[in-house]
């Protein structure tokens, strides 16, 4: 066939399983082109706390908490949906480890085991923590070229101070709970930011890179050093096919309509279909805003469409990366609620005023609370973070920042923030039953002062702790909702992102309905069909399966026999 250009492996999307591929397969001396359909690149990754859930790493060994790969099988096993293969589990599990280990030694990652709990401690094979990988250190953006970097994906609002500058995990908890010496690393971080004069003069954008955005940068300064294409502003258009085999893609670069060959195959990583909303209308009809989703804009499912119209199998198109979100006017994304929902002196309640789950579980499991309580007369979406003068002084609540007066948060935030002087008036305002949220509150309060949350059980999990106030006893995660002035600010039902997609086997290949494989083509990311199904089983159970597949595709297309 006649093609504008031939390369080895195209790969569409920006994302971290995009650039794991990509970078395997260059690193083997394929010729790579990678393709990114909006103006930055970086995708959703980019604007995640880049945290990966990788079991059996040498890093949880090295901290002298190994795990059992068997144990972790059958962890994820009992949690994912009876239509995942065990496998692609298997796949995932065999391999995570060993793809963690050769980023951090091809690409100079630098992560950490975390003793971060499962999201599921009741099930059994989760574990306490050590799972959960995170990089605790930060990147120069002067590292980079200044190009690659203007055109990087900023990071999420709600990971970074007023949306500009980024902090560490470490960081943000020294702020949040202020142990001796907080103030000083607080001036440190913002002295970094507001001395760099050249940045300050030129762009608001912070160039120190933490999170989400520092595994980018050094995924793709490894990528860029391969001399591997990369090309923005460059919409994939559709799959090219001869013979039942996929030999090449479409794609609008530069004003041009242009047959891309892929000698060795296509990668799509492009990314799920949260920001289509007719894709939302009809599969997932209890939250089909896109607004609600707090991932990049560009997700709307374009390569979804075009390997469906090959024959490629669906699966949990119904499913999502679920999360109680803040909507802020004019922000074109939805804010991530994790710390917030398990701080004390505070409660949620639905538009009866009333609870309705435990507030401190994983982001995940209360999104899917959300969904499966609301009813008429008693919407959960919104639900209401209610809470207290204490919680206002001390802890952050989605955008309402602590120690910054009411009148002068931004207008914005004030728009979407009620508060009043009493729990009665805050309910008007709310326009909830008062009677309703003051009997809510007085339950709630009478609970606390007995030191345990009879109805749901609020702290009494590792994972409800992890981000209680560690000040407050006995229950990090308990207090009374009783001073005065009375806050609320509205949570929506939200997500992360889709993660039902495209059925593929343990090497990334998309499946047809009757199980064959369709030749040269892979499908990795949120526009895959999750191998965790519906479940989330803890933090990083995004990005860790992605990368992992994204790894083991390109050593497939390449023909690398062994795994690492």
């Amino acid at each position: 066939m006649a093609f504008d250009r031939e390369v080895d492996l195209l790969v569409v999307g920006s994302g971290a399983a995009a650039l794991v591929a990509a970078l395997r397969a260059a690193k083997a001396g394929a010729d790579v082109l990678v393709t990114e359909k909006g103006d930055l690149w970086g995708g959703t990754s980019a604007t995640s706390g880049g945290g990966i859930w990788i079991p059996g790493s040498h890093l949880a060994a090295a901290a002298g908490r190994p795990d059992d790969l068997e144990e972790a099988f059958g962890y994820v096993r009992r949690l994912t949906a009876p239509n995942v293969k065990d496998e692609q589990i298997h796949a995932f599990i065999d391999n995570a480890h060993r793809m963690l280990a050769w980023i951090e030694r091809e690409a100079d990652v630098e992560y950490a085991a975390l003793p971060y709990p499962d999201y599921y401690p009741e099930t059994e094979g989760s574990r306490d923590g050590f799972r959960t990988h995170l990089m605790p250190g930060e990147v120069d953006a002067r590292t980079m070229d200044r190009a690659t970097f203007d055109t990087m994906q900023r990071a999420s609002p709600a990971a970074s101070l007023w949306g500009r500058i980024n902090w560490k995990l470490s960081e943000t908890n020294t702020v949040l709970f202020r142990p001796k010496g907080w103030l000083g690393v607080t001036l440190k971080v913002m002295a970094g930011y507001w001395l760099d004069i050249p940045q300050r003069l030129r762009s608001p954008r912070d160039r120190r890179l933490t999170l989400g955005t520092a595994l980018m940068a050094q995924l793709r300064k490894a990528l860029d050093r391969t001399g591997a294409t990369f090309w923005l502003k460059s919409p994939f258009t559709g799959l090219i096919e001869e013979g039942g085999k996929v030999v090449g893609a479409t794609v609008r670069h530069e004003g041009r309509d242009l047959r891309i060959g892929a000698r060795r195959g296509v990668i799509l990583a492009a990314g799920g279909f949260e920001r289509n909303a007719a894709l939302r209308e009809e599969h997932l009809p209890g939250a089909h805003q896109p607004q609600a989703s707090g991932s990049q804009v560009n997700n709307e499912g374009d390569a979804l469409f075009a390997a469906m119209k090959l024959g490629a199998a669906t699966r949990n198109l119904d499913s999502a990366w679920w999360a109680p979100v803040f909507r802020i006017p004019g922000e074109d994304r939805a804010r991530l609620s994790t710390v917030e929902r398990a701080l004390p002196y505070s409660i949620i309640v639905n538009q009866a005023g009333k609870r309705y789950a435990n507030e401190a579980l994983s982001y995940h499991r209360f999104g899917e609370a959300m969904m499966a309580r609301h009813k008429p007369g008693a919407s959960t979406d919104p639900s209401w973070l209610v809470f207290d003068a204490r919680y206002r002084a001390r802890y952050p609540a989605g955008p309402v920042i602590p120690g910054f007066p009411d009148a002068i948060l931004p207008a914005a935030v004030r728009q979407v923030l009620v508060k009043a002087s009493t729990i009665g008036e805050l309910a008007e305002k709310m326009k909830v039953d008062p009677v309703a949220l003051k009997a809510t509150v007085q339950r709630f309060n009478t609970m606390v002062g007995q030191g345990r949350d009879e109805d749901f059980g609020r702290g009494d999990a590792t994972y409800d702790r992890l981000y209680g106030d560690p000040r407050v006893s006995p229950n990090p995660s308990l207090g009374t909702v009783e001073k005065a002035p009375f806050y609320a600010i509205p949570l929506y039902l939200g997500d992360i992102g889709t993660n039902g997609g495209l059925v593929t086997d343990g090497r990334a290949h998309v499946l047809r309905e009757d199980g064959s494989a369709i030749p040269g083509l892979y499908a990795v990311g949120n526009l895959a069909a999750s191998v965790m199904g519906y479940s989330y089983p803890g933090a990083g159970a995004t990005l860790g399966p992605a990368m992992t597949f994204g790894w083991l595709a390109a050593a497939d297309a390449i023909g690398i026999n062994e795994p690492a």
